[in-house]
């Protein structure tokens, strides 16, 4: 949104009573509060400021001044004189009281923004560590890491996106820590943006991705404190949009999509053993359904002898090719996943489940499916279940359609191919400026006892190559 220059003459112009009275016209929300024995103006937006507050700084010092205690307190330092017009809008959307008194034009921040508790994030549960998550005021966000992380090298930058919106959009990091170029040009694509609105931390990223036209998520978010701090101390930079709870960390690789704050507050072997499974689960939901419709359709002699005839009696009262068969049942599986997301909780649990059952049963009888591929769809949702990153997950099973189409084509020629084009397509993203396939590409086998595995403490005595930290060195234990 380009401004003419007319408007920009009225942004630097010294504000007046009714250039303000006439830029919030038609807002019924919009109170003109008067003293007319000191002739002062008083104008703010009755939702926005909190009644103790404006009652502390406004109503009582203001109720029985005369002109000189009034001229004398609001040499205080909680009111701001200020002498250009955007600046003094700006304050009042903020939540700040205007004040006119003797030809000056001052503000006084008594907002207090309508929040939720800090609560359990839905999203990201996990069993053991703490359970507190980020909400949609970015103060408050802010205190959650202040609290963690008691450190003055723990700095901040504030910027505003949106024309219309004017959202705050802090970017956090830790002095020594991070690495600059990182932050520079993390700073550098926010300031480029422009747009009307953001409304999300998940929007923002679409808006400064190196390929936003990947199906892979490349920068992750997340409600955790923890899971945010975390990343700070690893040496990457996270950003809190206001009115979000979403904060976002970069850079990042593809493999810390299958990490969880869980991991770190169990025994190691135990988190070991749940990353690998992690992992596992994404080979089975990419390839199990696919592999069936590969197997089916050109190469039955990969099937033992015994589960042959099973399959054959399965399939015979069967009338579709498997490729038809397996997307007819996917499809089904993603409508009733979306639809339990979006019923009410309990009424959505109910949905997934019966449905799921009363589907595959009648579908079965029906002779539309076979038994196994019930199984094979049912173990693939399943498995996408386990992977903790819903963004991740969500771009997984969309994957799998297009390689049970190369599969049902091709058979397991397609279904390689597919694989291949993956892997080439995810080794040439990059998360700002950073490979993508970090640690594997380019190879820092160091680092893989905190990627395919969670090794002890003692053993991560420094932090991921890919944050390319100027302080590299983090674990220092006493022996």
């Amino acid at each position: 949104m380009v401004l003419s220059k007319s408007e920009n003459d009225k942004d630097n112009m010294k504000p007046t009573l009714q250039h303000t009275l006439e830029e919030f016209n038609d807002c019924v929300d919009f109170v003109h509060y008067t003293f007319p024995e000191i002739g002062m103006e008083m104008l703010f937006f009755e939702h926005l400021v909190g009644s103790d507050h404006f009652t502390r700084d406004v109503t009582v010092p203001f109720s029985n001044a005369s002109s000189d205690e009034a001229r004398r307190l609001l040499n205080h330092s909680q009111y701001v004189e200020i002498n250009e017009n955007k600046p003094f809008i700006k304050a009042i959307l903020d939540g700040a009281v205007a004040i006119f008194f003797e030809n000056s034009s001052y503000v006084v921040d008594v907002s207090k923004p309508d929040s939720r508790s800090i609560e359990q994030s839905e999203t990201e549960a996990i069993i053991t560590g703490p359970h507190d998550s980020f909400n949609e005021v970015a103060e408050t966000n802010l205190a959650l890491v202040r609290r963690r992380v008691k450190s003055s090298h723990l700095k901040t930058m504030r910027l505003e996106v949106g024309e219309v919106t004017k959202t705050s959009v802090y970017v956090l990091y830790i002095k020594d820590l991070a690495n600059m170029e990182y932050v520079n040009e993390l700073h550098s694509r926010i300031s480029k943006i422009e747009i009307d609105a953001v409304l999300d931390g998940n929007m923002l990223v679409q808006y400064i991705e190196d390929f936003p036209n990947s199906i892979f998520p490349l920068i992750p978010t997340t409600e955790r404190v923890d899971a945010a701090v975390s990343k700070l101390i690893s040496g990457r930079i996270i950003v809190i949009v206001d009115g979000s709870p979403s904060v976002i960390s970069a850079p990042a690789s593809f493999f810390e999509f299958f990490s969880s704050p869980d991991d770190y507050y169990q025994r190691w072997m135990l988190g070991t053993a749940t990353r690998l499974l992690r992992f596992v689960a994404f080979i089975i939901t990419v390839t199990f359904t696919a592999m069936y419709v590969s197997v089916t359709t050109f190469h039955y002699e990969m099937i033992p002898e015994d589960l042959l005839l099973t399959l054959t009696e399965s399939r015979s009262r069967v009338p579709f090719p498997p490729i038809y068969e397996a997307l007819l049942l996917e499809s089904t599986i993603e409508l009733l996943r979306e639809a339990g997301a979006r019923l009410p909780t309990k009424i959505g649990q109910t949905i997934g489940i019966v449905g799921g059952i009363v589907i595959g049963q009648a579908a079965v009888q029906a002779g539309l499916t076979s038994n196994i591929l019930i199984i094979a769809v049912a173990s693939s949702a399943i498995a996408s279940f386990v992977i903790p990153s819903y963004v991740m997950s969500a771009s997984i099973r969309l994957i799998r359609f297009g390689l049970i189409i190369l599969a049902g084509l091709l058979g397991n020629l397609g279904l390689m191919m597919g694989l291949i084009m993956i892997v080439i397509h995810l080794s040439g993203l990059t998360s700002l400026k950073a490979s993508y396939l970090s640690p594997v590409a380019p190879m820092k086998i160091k680092d893989w006892q905190d990627v395919f595995m969670r090794a002890p403490f003692a053993w991560l005595k420094e932090r991921p190559t890919i944050s390319r930290s100027p302080n590299m060195r983090r674990n220092k234990m006493k022996q």
